[in-house]
């Protein structure tokens, strides 16, 4: 039994096709991926991402149990400010990527993915040896990610938080919609710019309609899951589960420059001594050269034929026209400009090894 957001019932009488996702019954389109896609691209667009995992870290002790587990800095957090991040296991791998909030000197917001929220709950609470108040906050609190060029334009008179004055990955907490004390974060999964709005349940569906009435004037329109994803993928940014999970190395995933020696964190002297070796292999994007759509788990072969890695995402891209991808393949062959072949029904079709993000 799939769950459900606050807002299922309003998606569904939107016509938006559901699927399940993550444990959630969840939009994946409404008027069609592409149409999305260029609504956020070049205009506005709301996607509900309510099955996010929330949790806050409070206690005088509360930093000092991030930095354990998380694989970024955060002690160079500032209040209002957020950090990417990921939590590594003991073996090499990722348990997920999530972002850090900082409330204030003792007060953080972790947000999680949606598939990992019992996991990751379990893991912080089980290195919580800090005497830090956890709490889960996910079931009770809904977030929007209002996405696009527009979107500061759109949403200026719902709130006096100066929109477009906030910097990328800071957040402020104040009156939007007339609702108060809601986080509004200068983050997104997009690269179309925009903010994230984190509102309690009850307030949702007011909030919901206040940004589509606010945003009618921009053409804003729902934009489900599928959209999220072609958006992501044209800027290279890695999905749990696909790109990165609790068996690949964050640092062949090119999740270095989030990964901080100067502090002690779980399993950091393993992966400091990957990093000192040499990774293997290489997460990189390619775009097709001939006709074909690469998907996740398709083989990446060699011109001889020989297996070297496999696709973990691929779509073809709205904004290019052209099929693109991201993959695991040796580091001889990670190189802008290799060669390499994707097994598309057997066929090895022509593809070359690209630098994201593939939309500049």
């Amino acid at each position: 039994m799939s769950k459900q957001t606050a807002l299922t019932d309003l998606h569904i009488s939107l016509g938006a096709k559901m699927v399940p996702f993550a444990g959630f019954n969840m939009p994946v389109q409404y008027s069609g991926i592409n149409d999305e896609h260029e609504t956020v691209r070049n205009g506005v667009g709301v996607f509900d991402v309510s099955h996010m995992g929330e949790f806050i870290v409070k206690g005088d002790r509360a930093l000092e149990l991030i930095q354990k587990i998380s694989s970024n800095d955060a002690s160079k957090l500032y209040d209002g400010k957020v950090q990417y991040a990921y939590l590594p296991n003991e073996t090499g791998g990722v348990i997920d990527d999530f972002l850090v909030y900082r409330i204030d000197e003792k007060t953080y917001l972790l947000v999680v993915n949606a598939s990992n929220i019992q996991k990751d709950w379990n893991w912080i609470s089980q290195h919580n040896t800090f005497g830090v108040t956890l709490k889960n906050i996910s079931d009770e609190t809904s977030l929007f990610a209002i996405q696009g060029p527009k979107a500061a334009e759109a949403l200026a008179h719902l709130t006096d938080i100066d929109l477009p004055a906030m910097e990328y990955y800071s957040f402020v907490k104040g009156r939007f919609a007339g609702i108060d004390n809601v986080l509004v974060s200068a983050t997104g999964y997009t690269g179309a710019g925009g903010f994230e709005i984190y509102v309690a349940n009850k307030d949702a569906k007011a909030v919901w309609n206040a940004i589509f009435e606010a945003g009618t004037p921009y053409g804003i329109k729902p934009i489900g899951l599928g959209a999220r994803d072609t958006l992501r993928l044209e800027m290279g940014f890695c999905l749990y589960g696909n790109d990165i999970d609790d068996n690949t190395s964050p640092l062949e995933a090119g999740l270095g420059w989030v990964t901080k020696f100067s502090k002690d964190f779980v399993n950091a002297a393993e992966l400091k001594k990957q990093k000192e070796e040499g990774v293997q292999r290489k997460l990189v994007g390619f775009e097709m050269i001939e006709r074909g759509i690469p998907r996740h788990g398709y083989s990446i072969v060699n011109a001889e034929g020989h297996p070297i890695g496999r696709v973990t995402s691929g779509t073809q891209s709205p904004t290019l026209k052209k099929s693109i991808g991201l993959g695991y393949v040796p580091t001889a062959y990670a190189k802008e400009g290799s060669e390499i072949y994707i097994e598309i029904r057997n066929n090895p079709i022509k593809a070359i090894v690209v630098k994201p993000p593939f939309v500049k």
